[in-house]
């Protein structure tokens, strides 16, 4: 993988993380208050599952 394809990545990653609180702050907001309510367990849970889905994904782009 080059750099240029490592940016890019980058720059689609912040686009999709901005879009939710951009088209809706206040479902946004309530979102982020619920999810400072679970515990570090559930937290590092979500992490993981989102990890593994990234890294099968990247698995099953590449040739």
């Amino acid at each position: 993988m080059n750099a240029d394809a490592l940016w890019m990545a980058l720059a689609l990653v912040l686009v999709l993380e901005g879009l939710f609180p951009f088209a809706s702050p206040q479902g946004w907001r309530k979102l982020f208050s619920q999810l400072l309510q679970l515990q570090d367990g559930q937290i590092r849970f979500f992490g993981l599952c989102s990890i593994l889905c990234g890294l099968f994904c990247i698995w099953w782009l590449l040739p």
